[in-house]
C-alpha cells in the first residue's frame, strides 16, 4: 500500500488541509481497504479547524487479483488515463476487466456490481430500460440485489434523498442475452474503457 499527502480546501472554513491518501487498494494484500471504500471512509476526511467532514477525491487504482478487475479512480487526466490504458495493455492483462471511474460513488458502484457476479454492461443496459419506464431522467446507482427472486435495486438522488426502484432479474438477464446477441459491444469494453450512460447510449444514438 502506497501512502502519500494531497492537499484540499475544507468545504466548510475553506482551510487549506493536509489529507491522507493511498495510490492503489490491492484486496488481497490489504483486504481492509476495500472495506474502506465501501464504506467511503478512505475517502472522507475531518478539517482539523472547524470540524467538516470532506469527500476527498484522488486518483487511485483498484486491484483485486482474485476476480481480476482492475479500476483507476481518475482525476479527468486524459494523459495519464492513456497512461494507464497502455501500461495495462503492455502488463498483458487480457483476462483482467479494467474501467475508468470519475468519482468515489462510481468506484463504490462497480465494486458492487462485479461482487453480485453481474456485468456492468448489462447493468447499464438495466438502467436505461428502467429511466424509459420512470419517463425520468435520473442516475440511476446499483445498490443490491435483493430477496429470493434477486430482485434489482437501483437507487437515485430526488428532492435532496435517495430513491428506490425495484426491478425484476429478468430484466438483467434479457439485458444480458442482448450481450451475448452482440458480441462486439464486448469487445468494444476490452482494455481500460469508461462503462457508463453515456458510452451506452453511443451506441443508440
Amino acid at each position: 500500500m502506497a501512502e502519500r499527502e494531497i492537499h484540499a480546501d475544507c468545504i466548510g472554513c475553506g482551510a487549506h488541509c493536509h489529507v491522507p491518501a493511498v495510490d492503489i487498494v490491492n484486496t488481497k494484500e490489504n483486504p481492509e481497504l476495500k472495506e474502506k471504500v465501501l464504506s467511503g471512509e478512505l475517502f472522507m476526511w475531518k478539517c482539523p479547524s472547524c470540524g467538516t467532514v470532506n469527500l476527498a477525491h484522488y486518483p487511485l487504482l483498484y486491484h483485486d487479483p482474485d476476480t481480476k478487475l482492475l479500476f483507476w479512480l481518475s482525476d479527468g487526466d486524459a494523459a495519464v488515463e492513456a497512461q494507464m490504458a497502455a501500461a495495462i495493455k503492455a502488463q498483458g492483462l487480457e483476462d483482467y476487466t479494467c474501467r475508468i471511474v470519475d468519482n468515489p460513488g462510481d468506484l463504490l458502484e462497480k465494486i458492487k456490481i462485479f461482487d453480485a457476479g453481474l456485468d456492468d454492461i448489462a447493468m447499464e443496459m438495466c438502467k436505461f430500460v428502467t429511466r424509459g419506464e420512470l419517463n425520468k431522467d435520473v442516475d440511476l446507482k446499483f445498490f443490491q440485489i435483493d430477496g429470493p427472486d434477486h430482485e434489482i435495486i437501483l437507487a437515485y438522488p430526488e428532492n435532496e434523498q435517495m430513491q428506490m426502484v425495484q426491478i425484476g432479474f429478468n430484466v438483467y438477464e434479457d439485458s444480458a442475452a442482448i450481450l451475448r446477441r452482440n458480441p462486439d459491444l464486448t469487445e468494444k469494453a476490452t482494455g481500460l474503457v469508461r462503462i457508463d450512460r453515456q458510452w451506452l447510449e453511443s451506441f443508440m444514438a
